[in-house]
């Protein structure tokens, strides 16, 4: 009696999977990846839950535990459930954009891209990859990139802009923000903008940290600015700027200058930077005279220097032996509450002792102690000291 009564409930009990997912209730039950893999893998059963073949005469069926879902894991079913079958790439933005947690953004993006008649468009590509990119996901970030250039999607300025971003902020990809470009510049409806160019100029200026290094990127500066110009796109200060800096970094200062000139056809006019790039440049050349007429036309203009601009002009002078002009630019910078560092105020002070001007270098020390509110006395002895050791030589 026991075998007959039995023989139903253990085949009813192999037909029950003890690890069915919850997620089983959908029409389409397809598991989220990232979902699978941090919650759904549970243990195989131990071998005590297992149901012997010929059960003992006191044998008692074990209570089966239903695991309960994890939050992560309602939420994505939640999601899912909002959205209504046929629905459209704006209904997967929207729920996309709704995620505070990327990792589920991205369940939900790779959950809708394999449901039937679907298919994710440039506007649910850029969400996810800026979701990604804002929660510091970079290696799924790069994935997706590289799924859009391999043409999972129709492309768009925005996202090939975001493209580039990406790539100019990682260092390995710095050459691969170029390539994208390339294919951006032979598309027919996807030119590159402003933005583009900007991102592009930025990212090459960031490599210009030494003379020898600069020469090389030259090259790329110059190419983009012909390009940037044949295809009709109006640059504003901030572009002009940087390619300004990158002329003045490579001591090629006509260039620079050539570009200032440009400045007022396009409608743009030149700031503290665009000086600063100059007069730095000019001085760093040799041509210190030139440097000194744009800090005065700047100063005129009511545009306050750097502090580096202050410093190289204040040195500049005072190696060609211009000191009155040196002393001028030093009590500039003063009144505007910056002060030299060590090395310029030396430069100035032991070159007017090299000229055989000591009394005036000792007079200058003591009115620079008084304007320069913050030198202290071992500021003050160290180039005291100096002084000394300079009129004894």
């Amino acid at each position: 009696m026991i075998g007959k009564f039995l023989r139903p409930v253990l085949s009813a009990s192999r037909k029950r999977n003890p690890l069915s997912s919850p997620f089983q209730s959908l029409p389409n039950p397809i598991l989220p990846y990232n979902l699978h893999r941090r919650s759904l893998c549970s243990p195989s059963p131990s071998p005590s839950t297992v149901l012997p073949s010929q059960p003992p005469e006191n044998f008692s069926l074990p209570i089966q535990k239903v695991r309960s879902q994890t939050p992560l894991e309602k939420q994505f079913e939640t999601w899912v459930q909002k959205l209504k079958p046929g629905f459209s790439p704006s209904d997967v933005n929207e729920a996309l954009q709704a995620q505070s947690d990327p990792d589920l953004a991205l369940d939900l993006f790779r959950w809708t891209a394999q449901q039937r008649g679907y298919k994710h468009n440039d506007l649910t590509y850029l969400t996810i990859i800026k979701i990604l990119i804002c929660r510091r996901r970079y290696h799924l970030a790069e994935t997706l990139v590289e799924e859009v250039l391999a043409g999972a999607c129709e492309m768009s300025v925005p996202l090939y802009n975001s493209v580039i971003r990406f790539c100019c902020g990682r260092r390995f990809l710095f050459n691969r923000a170029f390539d994208v470009y390339k294919k951006m510049w032979k598309s027919d409806d996807c030119k590159p903008n402003l933005e583009t160019y900007a991102m592009l100029f930025n990212s090459l200026l960031r490599r210009f940290n030494k003379l020898n290094v600069c020469y090389v990127y030259l090259h790329s500066v110059r190419s983009l600015t012909k390009q940037m110009k044949s295809s009709g796109v109006i640059p504003d200060t901030f572009v002009l700027n940087m390619i300004i800096k990158a002329f003045s970094k490579c001591l090629e200062v006509d260039e620079a200058i050539r570009v200032f000139r440009e400045m007022g056809l396009y409608g743009c006019e030149p700031n503290a930077y665009t000086y600063g790039y100059i007069a730095k440049g000019l001085c760093e050349k040799g041509r210190v005279g030139q440097g000194l007429e744009f800090y005065k036309e700047m100063r005129v203009k009511g545009l306050s220097p750097s502090s580096s601009t202050y410093m190289i002009l204040i040195c500049s002078l005072a190696m060609e032996g211009r000191f009155d002009e040196a002393i001028e630019v030093c009590f500039d910078m003063l009144s505007t509450s910056r002060a030299p560092d060590m090395l310029t105020y030396r430069t100035l002070l032991e070159g007017l002792c090299r000229e055989g001007r000591d009394s005036d270098a000792f007079d200058l020390l003591d009115e620079l102690k008084k304007r320069d509110k913050l030198m202290n006395e071992k500021t003050f002895n160290i180039l005291l000291n100096g002084l000394h050791i300079v009129g004894r030589e």
